[in-house]
């Protein structure tokens, strides 16, 4: 054990910040890209039974945001937490934070089942009165929130898997899910082999049926190989203590998948009052562009630790190269995304069987929003190395700038052009001003941290 540690500590302070930065992001930026799949992969088969189908699902996207992000937040802070108790080797506390992530997931489970009971509808309703829309994504939208339990075990065992150091075994537990739900959505939504065709409820049928088989495989190769995390009866019982620890850590992650969603929902309620087709746009477009967000996401996974590791060994050359190397891969998977949204619009939007009219909307749309993706790439990077230097409370903010104070008041402003093709515009508006915030938090993480270094403010406590 002690010389494998010798070997990742050469290894974060001694190879080349460049090929160290790869080596450690590739498997995420690849579990991430199967996530990506597996989000798209219902609006692909959707889009073939109609136009309201695909809409239905964007307007039952910022729910299920929601639904995604609670698990996320939770998994932050139980990795989290496992991995200090482990980094402690107290396998008693790890234990019981494990315990009592299986029960925080049964939690967040009943809370959006009682959404989706008593609260889909009407979330729906709120966006739209077409009664065919509302009838796709309301019957989505309660499949997906009742069968969520199969989600959050799933997410659950992923991070016991992760915090042991277990990555490849999470990576294929998301895949067989992925798979499982590709393979299931056919039969499904378009009634193969007898089944009845259920359109938008059987996307969201085979999407539980996914999730509960990536939870399977989970808990099968926790059983078998994640030696360090046993869990008894005792392990379950909640306790107080952990619950809040998990939520201290985890809160902002919730906080911002929150506004995300909170973003979506009023950006369907502009867009819809031109018609459903600009949602269908805009729900096509979030699908589309995670492809080249969710690699930058997983680059910055692998950051993190770099910077957090080079902070505590005060090696700020490191820190500065490992940020520029950060800024050049990023902007090269923007640059990408950016030339495919210019260049070939039309054939992105193909994948949806899109109409005519919806063309004649997406492609100038696509056009516009990706002049974003210019500055996106620095944004999100200056967001992670403010994680990485304890200045978290600079990425929440600049979220909360860009979606709800420049990207909404935009979109809005826009729309009473009576245009809809102008409210596209307001992504670059947003981004630029985030750009500008990101500049300025990023200088004041730097500056801190040249003043740590220096001696002249203490060294960042250990976690």
């Amino acid at each position: 054990m002690a010389d494998n540690k010798r070997i990742d500590s050469r290894r974060m302070g001694e190879m080349e910040e460049g090929k160290l930065l790869l080596s450690l992001a590739m498997p995420i930026m690849l579990s991430m890209l199967v996530q990506a799949l597996y989000n798209i992969v219902d609006s692909i088969y959707v889009s073939r039974v109609s136009e309201n189908c695909l809409s239905a699902l964007s307007l039952a996207f910022p729910a299920q945001n929601i639904m995604i992000g609670l698990g996320t937040g939770t998994g932050v802070g139980v990795s989290t937490l496992i991995s200090r108790a482990l980094g402690r080797r107290d396998t008693a506390s790890a234990n019981r934070v494990s315990g009592n992530a299986v029960f925080l997931a049964f939690c967040c489970w009943a809370l959006m089942a009682l959404f989706g009971i008593f609260g889909a509808d009407a979330f729906i309703h709120s966006q739209t009165d077409i009664e065919d829309i509302r009838m796709h994504a309301d019957s989505y939208l309660r499949i997906v929130t009742i069968g969520s339990l199969f989600m959050y075990l799933q997410m659950c065992v992923e991070k016991l898997l992760q915090s042991t150091g277990l990555t490849r075994l999470s990576m294929w537990t998301q895949m067989f899910g992925a798979v499982t739900n590709i393979i299931l959505d056919p039969f499904f939504i378009f009634g193969w082999c007898g089944l009845p065709a259920l359109g938008t409820a059987g996307a969201a049928i085979a999407t539980v049926l996914g999730q509960a088989a990536g939870m399977g495989l989970g808990f099968c190769l926790h059983r078998r190989y994640n030696r360090e995390i046993r869990i008894g009866r005792e392990d379950l019982r909640p306790d107080l203590r952990i619950i809040k620890g998990v939520y201290r850590i985890g809160f902002p992650s919730v906080v911002m998948m929150v506004v995300g969603s909170a973003t979506n929902y009023m950006m369907n309620r502009i867009l819809i009052g031109f018609t459903p087709t600009a949602v269908a746009v805009y729900g096509s477009y979030f699908k589309i562009q995670s492809f080249f967000f969710m690699p930058v996401f997983g680059l910055n996974s692998g950051m993190i630790p770099i910077i957090g590791y080079n902070y505590g060994a005060c090696r700020k050359d490191r820190i500065y190269r490992t940020f520029r190397y950060g800024v050049l891969y990023a902007s090269f998977f923007m640059l990408l995304g950016f030339l495919m949204f210019q260049l070939m619009p039309d054939k992105l939007l193909g994948i949806f069987s899109p109409s005519e009219h919806m063309l004649s909307i997406g492609v100038p749309a696509l056009r516009r929003i990706s002049i974003s993706f210019l500055f996106a790439g620095f944004c999100i990077v200056a967001g992670a190395v403010c994680q990485a230097l304890d200045h978290s409370a600079a990425s929440l903010a600049v979220s909360v700038l860009r979606q709800l104070v420049a990207l909404i008041p935009a979109a809005w402003l826009l729309s009473r052009t009576g245009d809809v093709n102008m409210v596209w515009w307001s992504f670059p508006i947003a981004e630029i001003m985030s750009l500008i915030a990101s500049a300025f938090f990023l200088r004041s993480a730097f500056r801190h941290m040249e003043r740590v270094l220096s001696g002249n403010l203490p060294e960042p406590a250990e976690p």
